[in-house]
């Protein structure tokens, strides 16, 4: 007996599979603090030096935003635009392509 959705049926179950996973690590590590490698990175740095990384002053101030939804959305911003150019790039290639092979 073949099955007509194969491909559909193991994305499908794939997913659900990803999105257990995600609830049960998300579940069992509630208490856990997130801690990115910069702040890895610079704890490391100040422990070996023996200096603090905050005694640095850039050139250039940098513009922080003021709470961390902006910052997520200015990076979700980016990522979607960043998005749309390789789209563009992709789709320009590809029509390009489908000319060539209409000549």
């Amino acid at each position: 007996m073949t099955y007509r959705y194969t491909l559909e049926l193991i994305a499908g179950m794939a997913v659900v599979a990803f999105c257990v996973l995600f609830l049960y690590t998300s579940a069992t590590m509630s208490g856990a603090e997130f801690a990115g490698s910069d702040n890895v990175g610079s704890a490391l740095i100040a422990e070996l030096s023996g200096t603090t990384v905050e005694n640095f002053q850039p050139i250039i101030p940098q513009w922080e935003p003021p709470s961390g939804e902006i910052e997520a959305c200015l990076f979700a911003l980016q990522a979607a635009v960043g998005g749309i150019l390789v789209g563009m790039v992709f789709g320009f290639w590809y029509g390009q392509a489908r000319g060539k092979i209409a000549e």
